[in-house]
């Protein structure tokens, strides 16, 4: 799956990887043909989530992004290693 995760990286092979998923679900021609019950969804549903999970992580970049451009000016003054500790009490409720 390295060759996968090289090829997704780059921006434009990402979207012919979404294309070609989405003109592959819904072509007549399956690797498993559907006639066989249970295997021939499996490619199916794997291509599914590969799609939605290449579409989702496409939206997460965008939004991150975004909200880089907007959030530029913001100054971080502490790391969190040197954030100072809170002290919690807790009670046990029965």
């Amino acid at each position: 799956m390295e060759w996968y995760r090289n090829l997704i990286r780059h921006p434009k092979y990402r979207w012919f990887v979404i294309i070609g998923t989405l003109i592959y679900l819904v072509s007549p021609i399956d690797i498993i043909p559907d006639v066989f019950p249970i295997v021939g969804q499996i490619d199916d549903a794997l291509l599914v989530t590969l799609l939605v999970a290449e579409v989702s992580q496409l939206l997460l970049d965008r939004t991150k992004t975004t909200k880089g451009e907007k959030n530029s000016d913001v100054v971080v003054d502490q790391p969190i290693s040197s954030a100072t500790p809170v002290d919690v009490k807790s009670v046990q409720v029965d």
